[in-house]
């Protein structure tokens, strides 16, 4: 082609493109945002997942950009970006299962993009110990570190913060050892959390428990009465106060006692976990080996069908066979006992001799350390890990959840 026909050639598309640009014709559409979800997860159900998405739009004028975060449960969250920046938004997983969550964005011109990824929500774990802070002591440091590579809902036995429970002490002795996993635990009261209150004279302690509630806020439940309960997967998770150390509090007929047998019987999870902090049944020397103040709540649980009780207060571990209320083993419908008063606060305590008849299994006085337990559909897989340089002992296994005897 001749250069005087390329130029009118050349000449010609330019006019036919104005021409067309004047008639109101357009160009391809924008590209939509590219929505990057983030990579695929597996947590125990029953802890918060973080996500963190990010997304890119190549239009100009795109400003604002709206997202939607549907988490394959039947729920969603929703928010708005003014500039392109990562979506973080956090969810939790109340059961087992394989959830798609998907991220929308759309800009201002109405143009959408979506990511996904899925999150696998395990058996529901719960890391627990109790007779924790001390800040004359290292050994709650120690117990402290397992939980930064352990996941799970944290829950402490009881005496968490030493001597008296003051603001200052769960400050300063428990906050600095276990605090970094505040946001996860589910609190259970102890005595020595108790000592404050309005006639100790101890500063900040102007009400009942004062520092344990101020420190935990709402996830130790009411501070008037300090019991709760949650469910984990298909497990019914029972928090009682005998913190307070007021036998009427948990006696026949009291209020928390009342409360108790009307949740036991409104639930209907095939599986319970109850947790307080003094155990009913113990071998350490200088308290009898049974309880007796305790016995309502053992009966309740017992008629009721529950699995398991957790307890601190005596700082060792302690693992006894299924067994009723009265102490004679049960292995069909039978509770099973795990003493856990390993947190690291004080010492650990001497043992007195095994009483004829007991039903203990497993106990150790020279190791501090944390319980695992996995909350299995139907059952359970128990795992104390000891804590690092103090002590080697462990314990593991498993049980089956049961109906009601």
């Amino acid at each position: 082609m001749k250069p005087q026909a390329m130029v009118l050639s050349r000449g010609l598309f330019l006019i036919l493109a104005a021409a067309a640009c004047s008639k109101g014709g357009v160009g391809p559409n924008p590209a939509a945002p590219i929505v990057t979800a983030g990579r695929d997860s597996t947590l125990p159900a029953g802890t918060s997942y973080t996500l963190a998405a990010a997304f890119a739009d190549s239009t100009s004028n795109s400003s604002p950009w709206s997202y939607q975060v549907a988490w394959g449960d039947g729920a969603s969250s929703n928010g708005t970006k003014s500039s392109v920046s990562p979506i973080t938004a956090t969810h939790l997983y109340g059961a087992e299962g394989s959830y798609k969550v998907t991220v929308t964005v759309t800009n201002a011109r109405n143009e959408t993009g979506t990511g996904s990824l899925t999150v696998a929500a395990t058996a529901p774990v719960i890391l627990a110990a109790g007779d924790i802070g001390d800040c004359a002591r290292t050994s709650d440091d120690s117990t402290g570190k397992l939980l930064d590579n352990l996941s799970g809902v944290v829950m402490p036995l009881g005496d968490i913060a030493y001597v008296n429970g003051t603001p200052t002490e769960f400050a300063n002795c428990f906050g600095a050892a276990w605090g970094r996993v505040k946001a996860r635990m589910h609190p259970v009261p102890g005595n020595h959390d108790y000592y404050c209150n309005a006639t100790s004279g101890l500063a900040g302690c102007t009400s009942p428990a004062a520092g344990y509630f101020g420190y935990f806020g709402s996830a130790a439940g009411d501070p008037t009465k300090g019991y709760y309960d949650f469910t984990l997967g298909k497990w019914l998770v029972i928090v009682i106060n005998t913190g307070t150390e007021h036998i009427a509090d948990y006696a026949v007929g009291s209020p928390q006692e009342v409360w108790l047998k009307s949740e036991l019987a409104s639930h209907t999870e095939p599986c319970i976990v109850a947790m307080w902090h003094h155990p009913r049944f113990t071998t350490i020397t200088g308290r009898p080996p049974i309880r007796p103040e305790v016995q309502p709540l053992w009966d309740d649980l017992y008629q009721a069908g529950a699995t398991l009780v957790l307890n601190g207060h005596d700082h060792v571990y302690q693992r006894f066979a299924p067994q009723k209320p009265d102490g004679t083993a049960d292995p069909a419908f039978g509770i099973r006992q795990l003493t856990v008063g390993t947190g690291g606060g004080e010492g650990l305590y001497s043992f007195d001799s095994i009483p004829a008849g007991s039903n203990l299994q497993v106990r150790d006085n020279r190791t501090f350390g944390v319980l695992q337990l996995t909350l299995r559909d139907g059952g359970y897989d128990w795992n104390f890990i000891p804590a690092h340089g103090f002590g080697t002992f462990t314990d593991s296994g498993s049980g089956s959840c049961h109906g009601k005897p």
